[in-house]
Parts: structure tokens; sequence; C-alpha cells
């Protein structure tokens, strides 16, 4: 069983930054991939970022050049630092966890980040 809780979001005037957080307990495994997913208003759940165990990343198109997804493995938790928003950015930010050999995926309950204009 693992528990992922988020933190961070709030309301940012366009141009700003936000950083959010994913802190995880529970269960963990070595080989994995963490992932921030978020869904707008109307709009279907997107991926935005991923970071695997080994380090590597990958950002959406929309993300690229203005998100970075990190991890502090000593506080077992995961960052999505967010600069440049605007209200296009505007949705509730999940973090997700694959735990590749047991091919099990957990969630986070979600933080809203609201991008005024």
């Amino acid at each position: 069983q693992v528990q992922l809780v988020e933190s961070g979001g709030g309301l940012v005037q366009a141009g700003g930054s936000l950083r959010l957080s994913c802190a995880a307990s529970g269960s963990t495994f070595r080989f994995y991939t963490m992932n921030w997913y978020r869904q707008a208003p109307g709009k279907q759940r997107e991926l935005v970022a991923s970071l695997s165990s080994g380090g590597s990343t990958n950002y959406a198109d929309s993300a690229k050049g203005r998100f970075t997804i990190s991890r502090d493995n000593a506080k077992n938790t995961l960052y999505l630092q967010m600069g440049s928003l605007t209200p296009e950015d505007t949705a509730v930010y999940y973090c997700h966890v694959y735990f590749t050999f047991t091919r099990r995926a957990y969630w986070g309950q979600g933080t809203q980040v609201t991008v005024s204009s």
C-alpha cells in the first residue's frame, strides 16, 4: 500500500511560479516511474511530466521549457516546479507512481492550481 499526498497548489497570477510537492509513504519498490498529471475543467486528464527511477525525464509539449520534475529520495518526495504560468495551466494536478515490478499504480488526491489572467 502506497499513499501519495500533493501540496503546493494555489492561486497565482499569469507569469508567476509554483512548486508542487508529492510526499510518498508506505511500501515502495526500486523500479518506478513517477508522474504529474493534470485535469482541467471539461478536459481529459493529461500527462504533464514523468521521472523514472533511472533519472530520465519527459515532458508534455506544453510543459517543455517551463516545468521541471525532480525528486528528493531522502524525503521520498516528488516535485514539479512550474514557471511562466498561464491560465491554460489551471487544473487539478495529480501525483502518480507506477511500480514496474508489481505493475501497480497509485494516485494522489490532487491539488488545485489556478492561474489568473
